[in-house]
């Protein structure tokens, strides 16, 4: 691990009006984890799309194995053996999963694809993976978030590449897939591969990584930290240029009536029997594992989801199932895990994008009042500190915090009384955390209801006032979140297979 695979140096990316990249180094070697760390909007993005030659630099040097190159287009830096796993994963979900993994290098002889080759080793490398249910023939666009995830990983390996790329690999993964992944990485770095891993979960750091790289405002201003000796706060310290005391807001203000009432709901296929009331004021978090049936309970109270069997009363007044207009008619908002294609219009500006919900307030005649609306965005964006402050960009140029902040600005707009909130900080750096963290107390403070879904179990537990655990689509445990502690929370998430192999009761998990 003592010499370099690959060397960046002094890379340069100027875009228009903005200096993306100012001089980063990142030295890379031979089968170790590389933890690459910045808050949003700090370069790391535009950095590994120059390594996957989607970009080139302005100015700098790439040196691989000794030898300076120029990856001038993505075919280029796969030749040399470098794959890349973006966040946003680029998948065609009209294709099957073995036509996704093995796209653009197909196995084939005189011009035609050899199908049960390629097949056969989509089976090899989902099984590698830790998923050899999910079969070669099946369309991506039918499986879940974490299931896509699984398919990206496999088309990485499917190139035998010396380097590969990270970027937010846990973030749709709950705790065993994390693990899994984990296995995975390290029999990857066993063999000789260097994996560039990034993630805003400061945690995984520590546990995955050998060395860190940090980048703040387009610049390196750390390398080669150590990912198990450094301390989480210096590393904070580095990326936000301050420390972050107090990550989670303190409750300011009381209880009052219940505004949400969710009666023996049940939407067939991904859970029955939930009931929950939520009063206002109050931030209740749903804890489970993805696929237990979080984000289906969210859509189906939204409307997104015709519900089989139960109801749900806003301030009392029962909401119609499977529609979506009666449930912002009663100012329920939701903000979805998948922000870019649920939430945003990602060509279209900031200002549209917070005032799509509250249209008729800014129609004067069957026209957009857009000074109306541009006053009242602009107002929303600088109470949540939005950046840039400049309400006509397009909303597809903001980082992921930002993003949030501009699904939360459409809702506070509409002043709901409910605010569902699926994966909130998705995505989001240590810093713009804390700023929606402080964003959600808030509201809650003024009177709103809140149901918050999230993976990470130190999430739910800080923000919410008390948590409801879901498996397998059924909720095992409610009670105050100040009664719950992460190994708690995780041994109630597990079925009770599990949780038998693991020596514990499973009746321990039934309703409190």
């Amino acid at each position: 691990m003592e010499s370099s695979l690959l060397r960046m140096h002094g890379i340069v990316k100027t875009f228009p009006g903005v200096r993306a990249l100012d001089g980063v180094d990142l030295d890379v070697r031979a089968g170790e984890v590389h933890c690459l760390l910045g808050q949003n909007g700090a370069g790391k993005s535009t950095l590994i799309k120059v390594l996957a030659g989607a970009h080139q630099p302005d100015e700098g040097t790439i040196t691989w194995q000794g030898e300076e190159v120029r990856l001038a287009t993505p075919q280029a830096s796969t030749r040399q053996g470098i794959a890349t796993m973006y966040q946003e994963l680029d998948l065609v979900p009209g294709l099957s999963v073995a036509e996704n993994v093995f796209l653009g290098h197909e196995t084939s002889r005189f011009g035609i694809t050899l199908t049960r080759a390629r097949d056969r080793r989509t089976r090899e490398l989902l099984a590698q993976l830790g998923h050899p249910e999910i079969s070669p023939d099946r369309e991506v666009g039918d499986l879940s978030a974490a299931g896509q995830q699984v398919v990206s990983m496999a088309r990485a390996l499917s190139r035998d590449a010396q380097v590969i790329v990270m970027d937010e690999p846990s973030a749709v993964l709950d705790s065993d897939e994390v693990a899994n992944l984990f296995r995975v990485v390290r029999s990857l770095t066993a063999a000789g591969v260097a994996v560039i891993y990034i993630s805003h979960r400061l945690e995984e750091i520590r546990e995955i990584g050998d060395r860190v790289t940090v980048l703040k405002d387009g610049r390196t201003v750390a390398e080669n930290l150590s990912a198990q000796d450094t301390p989480t706060a210096d590393v904070i310290r580095l990326m936000t240029g301050k420390t972050l005391d107090g990550v989670f807001p303190e409750r300011t203000g009381g209880l009052g009536d219940v505004v949400l009432d969710v009666a023996d709901l049940a939407c067939a296929g991904s859970f029955s029997g939930v009931s929950l009331q939520i009063r206002a004021g109050e931030i209740v978090g749903l804890a489970g594992l993805v696929g237990a049936g979080r984000s289906e309970i969210l859509e189906t109270i939204f409307g997104a989801r015709r519900a089989t069997a139960g109801s749900v009363r806003v301030d009392g007044r029962r909401l119609r199932p499977g529609s979506v207009k009666d449930a912002v008619r009663a100012h329920v908002g939701l903000a979805p895990e998948e922000r870019k294609s649920q939430a945003l219009v990602m060509q279209q500006s900031i200002a549209s994008n917070i005032t799509l919900a509250s249209l008729t307030r800014f129609s004067r005649g069957g026209f957009i009042d857009f000074g109306g609306e541009q006053k009242r965005s602009d107002d929303l964006a600088g109470d949540l500190d939005l950046r840039p402050v400049d309400v006509s960009r397009l909303v597809s140029t903001l980082s992921g915090g930002n993003q949030q902040k501009v699904v939360l600005a459409r809702w506070l707009l509409r002043e709901c009384r409910v605010l569902l909130l699926d994966e909130p900080t998705r995505g989001v750096d240590v810093g713009a955390r804390k700023e929606i963290y402080d964003v959600v107390r808030r509201l809650a403070d003024s009177g709103v209801a809140v149901l918050v879904v999230s993976s990470e179990v130190p999430e739910v537990l800080g923000l919410a006032d008390r948590v409801l655990v879901v498996r397998e689509g059924r909720v095992v445990h409610t009670g105050p979140a100040s009664e719950l502690d992460e190994s708690r929370v995780l041994d109630l998430v597990m079925s009770e297979e599990h949780q038998r192999s693991r020596g514990l009761d499973p009746q321990e998990g039934d309703a409190a």
